[in-house]
């Protein structure tokens, strides 16, 4: 309900308003967390950090997809990675899903509108769905791991 994004189609605009979103709410719920507590574990959440990372990650990924390619074994790495024992900063990891979803978002004013039902599949067993189907998984996988970040970081600041 933010209004209409100049020279963008309305159909593509959701995912770029998940974007804003996306950025706007980690970076207000994540201010002032000690690294402890963007890698706690509480209650046995996913830590906020996870989070952040399997954002950028994720969209990196659905971006492959969309272009209908496979991921690369760099990709891959970086998958296996997310779940790691690497604990970057809140800074970091915020600038990373930050440079993510500003190569989506070229690669989303760029898209014809008519191609939003052209087929494409996802992932090693190629599922299939459309352009307009990884658009709205994107959006959706985006805001479901925000909920989840916000949530762990609430418990976070809690339980420290």
């Amino acid at each position: 309900m933010r209004g209409p994004i100049a020279g963008v189609d309305p159909l593509l605009a959701p995912l770029l308003y998940s974007f804003q979103m996306a950025r706007e709410d980690l970076a207000r719920f994540t201010a002032g967390l000690s690294e402890a507590q963007l890698w706690a574990r509480p209650d046995g959440f996913a830590p906020v950090g996870f989070h952040i990372r399997h954002i950028a990650g994720s969209t990196d990924r659905l971006l492959t997809y969309l272009k209908g390619e496979s991921l690369s074994p760099t990709q891959m790495q970086q998958m296996d990675a997310e779940k790691g024992p690497e604990q970057p900063e809140r800074s970091s990891l915020l600038a990373d899903m930050d440079r993510v979803f500003g190569e989506a978002e070229t690669v989303v004013r760029a898209i014809d509108p008519s191609t939003l039902r052209e087929a494409r599949t996802v992932g090693r067993k190629r599922l299939p769905t459309t352009v307009i189907g990884l658009l709205v998984h994107m959006a959706e996988h985006t805001q479901r791991h925000v909920g989840q970040a916000i949530a762990a970081s609430k418990l976070a600041r809690v339980q420290s």
